[in-house]
């Protein structure tokens, strides 16, 4: 019997909530629903980080931010850091990557944060000292994704890349991206140029920020090239490794913001389709300070509404976002039915894993914001995880199963290596799903361990936000850094999570239990590498 193959659908942005098979009343996915028909969806599945660099670093780690370094969005994952495509790369699997990694930084920009400045009277400290640890995270080695690296002509990234020997990137997100996709679209439309970015988009009447009508074709779209790409993998894969496992991991950066679907996927909903958030008719919710301070700076006229942070939005910015963010997903279910088709077609098929996963979530209006920050609402929190493996389900009568346990984004590495027979890095800290997918929900986490830091400065929290967490089948606890409040929700009587426990003398005992639950969280994941080499 082969060795099974394994395809990881990953996109941006995306809620757990909004999937057909995880009961969206409006949104269309029949194509990920097809593959949770046959497989496993879970209904309480969070991230590490609800922010891409870090988690999509957990995910290939399985490891948390704070162990792996890439703790906030700017921070490169270290090349010395043991991917769990590493070890399937070194088991002889084919290892490919198509669309985006977000391992490494794409903007090119420079970081917000800086070291402190020298006190008065103090000689500053040699650059190569400046920080308590050396790395070369600056160097040429952790540019593969920035618009200057893609800017040379021939550009490609050198491989192994954390463990692909295929690699065709997408860098970036919109239609305006770098990387390998750029290449492919100038070969077939020359005067592409002409027709990416909000100064030439298509006349439309909507107000969201970011909301860009796109000139660029469906096919020329890189949604369509991910596809195109993944199934030319599978195909010329199959055709000349024969049997060879392979492990594809096929990366849309939709349906992240901007918003802007193209084609007849414009057009494919109508913001009136969308209900109003339910934050917009909560006349008695009082924001946590955190929450209250993005609100605030729109209402002062101060929010940089063309930026990757949370911004307070209006009711109707939050349909149009919910109408345009549908068409981005309709698209990726279209494409990723192509994959399907194409991996059908290859006879593989049955001894291939699919899995279906995102790297975070999208407050898409509720709470009154759009975009995600420092808040760790559940719209955030909380993705969509769905393994199904053809090899075991019944060819008669394939049946959806769904999974109450929790599970984490550093639990997928384990998984696919404990399915691949594979054994883990030592200091791996994701778990194995095997025995919650074979039907044994015990076998679950208690909770997940959430961990969140950024550069943007939030004013309530007097600095940069470092933010803990811990999720349970019932109660969301989230302890800051640097202020003595905190937030405590009841989700399962306060399910949109408007009412802040945290002071609330009656949950005084539900309190330090979490929070001494959060501490075992903290102890159990520091680092345990580099493993002793010796008695002292």
């Amino acid at each position: 019997m082969s060795r099974p193959s394994y395809i990881l659908f990953i996109t941006d942005q995306h809620r757990a909530d909004w999937l057909g098979c995880n009961g969206h009343g409006i949104v269309k996915t029949p194509h990920i629903d097809s593959i949770a028909a046959g497989g496993v969806t879970f209904d309480k599945f969070f991230v590490a980080s609800p922010v891409c660099m870090p988690n999509r670093s957990s995910l290939m780690t399985g490891r948390m931010p704070s162990v792996h370094g890439a703790r906030a969005n700017g921070t490169p994952l270290s090349r010395d850091a043991v991917t769990f495509v590493d070890v399937l790369r070194e088991a002889g699997y084919a290892t490919a990557l198509v669309g985006k990694s977000h391992l490494q930084t794409f903007t090119g920009m420079p970081a917000l944060m800086k070291p402190p400045a020298p006190k008065p009277g103090h000689k500053p400290v040699p650059s190569n000292l400046a920080e308590a640890l050396r790395h070369d995270l600056g160097s040429a080695e952790y540019q593969n994704e920035s618009p200057q690296f893609w800017a040379k002509p021939g550009a490609s990234v050198a491989r192994p890349y954390y463990g692909f020997d295929h690699v065709e990137l997408v860098a970036g997100h919109g239609d305006d991206v770098d990387g390998d996709y750029r290449a492919w679209l100038l070969e077939r439309e020359p005067g592409a140029l002409e027709m990416i970015g909000a100064a030439n988009e298509l006349p439309h009447d909507y107000i969201c920020p970011q909301a860009i009508r796109t000139r660029l074709p469906v096919g020329l779209y890189q949604t369509s090239y991910i596809a195109e790409r993944a199934r030319a993998f599978i195909a010329a894969h199959v055709a000349q490794n024969g049997d060879q496992p392979f492990f594809l991991m096929v990366s849309f950066p939709d349906p992240h913001h901007p918003f802007n679907p193209p084609g007849k996927y414009w057009d494919m909903y109508k913001p009136d389709q969308f209900p109003v958030p339910e934050a917009f008719g909560r006349n008695d919710w009082v924001p946590p300070p955190h929450v209250a301070a993005v609100l605030a700076e729109r209402e002062q006229g101060k929010a940089n509404l063309g930026s990757q942070f949370s911004f307070m939005t209006t009711a109707r910015e939050a349909q149009e976002a919910a109408a345009l963010t549908a068409g981005m997903i309709a698209l990726i279910d279209d494409c990723i039915g192509g994959v399907l088709e194409a991996l059908d077609g290859s006879g593989r098929a049955k001894d291939t894993v699919t899995i279906f996963t995102s790297d975070h979530g999208e407050h898409l209006g509720d709470h009154r914001l759009l975009l995600k920050g420092s808040e760790q609402y559940q719209q955030v929190l909380r993705v969509p995880f769905v393994w199904s493996d053809r090899a075991t389900r019944s060819a008669v009568e394939p049946r959806a199963k769904r999974a109450g346990a929790i599970g984490s984004t550093i639990d997928i590495s384990a998984t696919i290596l404990d399915h691949a027979g594979l054994q883990p890095s030592f200091g791996i800290q994701g778990r194995s799903l095997l025995p919650v997918i074979a039907g044994d929900d015990a076998q679950g986490r208690d909770a997940a361990f959430v961990q969140y830091e950024h550069q943007r400065v939030n004013e309530a929290l007097g600095g940069v936000p470092r933010i803990h967490t811990l999720v349970d089948k019932r109660w969301r606890l989230s302890v800051f850094d640097g202020v003595e409040w905190g937030e405590l929700y009841d989700l399962e009587n306060d399910p949109g999570e408007f009412v802040n426990l945290w002071e609330d003398a009656g949950h005084a005992a539900v309190k330090a239990r979490l929070i001494e639950q959060l501490l075992r969280f903290e102890i159990a994941h520091i680092d345990r590498v580099p493993m002793p080499t010796g008695r002292a």
